[in-house]
């Protein structure tokens, strides 16, 4: 990457066998545009932080200083302070780099686009494969305009494409953009608060919600199980005892559900239905707030492996990194 914009000398590594201009000496008096900013090494933009203070540079390989002036256009699809704090991106340079920020937002969030930049993707592609251009019914126009489009533009471009060379008619069905939209089920989950975490740190919490939902699925699957048994089983004590085994299988904390005398049961005989009365109970409504279930999940994590975060980040499925970070933004003492 040093080559390629500051240039080098012949011989300066392997492979160089003559001298090559880079591009801030190519671009001279003009822009160079730096895309994927935030994947520069370290020392790469050390270099490039002296080029926007000073505007000199060294040739790889040279030690004879040469000076550029040029505008400096950069992107990224990064959250740069997120990077900044894990030491993957110089702060001084950001600030350097940051001068007239530009926030371009998803596709997601300018659903208005999408119909407009299709089309525009579609008549360039049946000028390229010499079709005409697709047209899309009702339907798909509205699975087009409620996915969430995770790739943004580069995604639907390549819809485009794919729908414009395997559509066997010009006129295109919602079944057929249902079967190209990968995980289109997916574009309806609820999205985590809190989005300059980084990728990584968002697939781990994404990991503790479906480890939550597979554990809530295993149990009410284990529940019915017990429940069926209970209701066949004519051997059963007409006691309360049955009903607090199911109590302590949902809610191991908590104090007793009924009463003793609350339940009345009768062993099911041929010809008998068993009936069961309740009386005077209150049904406890759970939060359903994705924060509050984490944060329930990450405090009985804890407290089965006594304290002992790193097994109960095993155990979650997430990094110790990850549990920290939760710990202290749910103000956890455990």
């Amino acid at each position: 990457i040093d080559s390629e914009l500051f240039g080098h000398e012949k011989g300066s590594f392997t492979g160089a066998v003559d001298s090559r201009k880079g591009y801030f000496e190519t671009v001279n008096g003009g822009t160079i545009f730096l895309d994927e900013v935030a994947e520069m090494p370290l020392g790469t933009q050390a270099r490039l932080l002296r080029v926007l203070e000073t505007g000199e540079y060294i040739r790889v390989g040279s030690s004879k200083v040469q000076k550029t002036d040029v505008r400096v256009i950069a992107a990224s699809n990064k959250h740069m302070l997120d990077l900044i704090h894990s030491g993957k991106f110089r702060e001084d340079l950001y600030y350097r780099l940051n001068t007239v920020p530009i926030s371009v937002p998803p596709l997601r969030e300018r659903k208005e686009d999408i119909p407009l930049l299709f089309r525009k993707f579609a008549i360039d592609f049946s000028e390229r494969y010499r079709s005409e251009p697709i047209q899309l019914s009702d339907e798909a126009w509205q699975l087009l305009t409620n996915y969430a489009w995770p790739g943004n533009i580069r995604q639907l471009k390549n819809m485009a494409e794919q729908i414009s060379v395997l559509a066997r008619g010009r006129e295109v069905s919602a079944d057929m953009i249902k079967n190209l939209l990968p995980d289109s089920s997916v574009s309806r989950l609820p999205v985590l608060a809190g989005g300059k975490t980084s990728s990584g740190e968002f697939a781990n919490e994404r990991e503790i919600l479906y480890k939550m939902f597979f554990d809530v699925k295993r149990d009410v699957t284990e529940l019915k199980k017990m429940f069926l048994e209970f209701l066949q089983n004519p051997t059963l004590a007409s006691s309360s005892k049955s009903f607090e085994g199911l109590h302590e299988f949902v809610y191991p904390d908590a104090a007793p559900m009924l009463d003793s005398s609350t339940v009345v049961l009768h062993p099911v005989t041929n010809g008998e239905k068993m009936i069961t009365r309740v009386d005077d109970h209150q049904e406890v409504e759970e939060s359903l707030n994705l924060t509050d279930v984490e944060k329930e999940l990450i405090i009985k994590a804890l407290r089965k492996h006594k304290g002992k975060r790193r097994e109960a980040s095993n155990d979650l499925g997430i990094s110790e990194r990850t549990l920290y970070r939760k710990l202290k933004e749910y103000d956890i003492n455990e």
